[in-house]
């Protein structure tokens, strides 16, 4: 009998970020690893944890933000949308509720994007997980 192969489990931020002058951003992060570019926050699910600490928990190690979780937005499963194998990702979209933004773990920069600034060089489809936020589609 053949081992079934299963997608790997993720979770991917959308921080909501509001500027001094009101404008509203999110979150982004530029990974150390590839594949290289601008990505949500986000990674692995471990084994025993719920969809909702995964998120806070990537969240918190990749910008030092504790985030606030306001809904799950939508999963993206396209066996295409990580180059290194199929990752399935669950999107929850957030706000800061305490920390200063700050790369740390595998992110070598994090910033504030916005929907007419992205950076040109975003990994994975997030991308297109970001028009659909920015478009509300989900």
């Amino acid at each position: 009998m053949k081992t079934p192969r299963n997608p790997y489990l993720t979770v991917d931020v959308i921080i909501e970020f509001e500027s001094e002058a009101g404008a509203e951003g999110v979150v982004m992060i530029e990974r150390k690893n590839p594949p290289h570019g601008w990505a949500l926050p986000g990674g692995f699910v471990d084994y025993g944890e719920s969809l909702e600490a995964a998120a806070t928990r990537e969240a918190l190690e990749e910008t030092s933000l504790d985030v606030e979780l306001i809904r799950q937005f939508h999963a993206y499963s396209d066996p295409k949308r990580d180059e290194r194998q199929h990752n399935v990702t669950v999107v929850f979209i957030a706000r800061p509720r305490g920390g200063a933004l700050k790369a740390r773990d595998d992110a070598r920069r994090a910033g504030v994007f916005y929907e007419s600034a992205l950076p040109s060089e975003i990994a994975f489809d997030h991308a297109d997980i970001l028009s659909d936020y920015f478009s509300r589609k989900y």
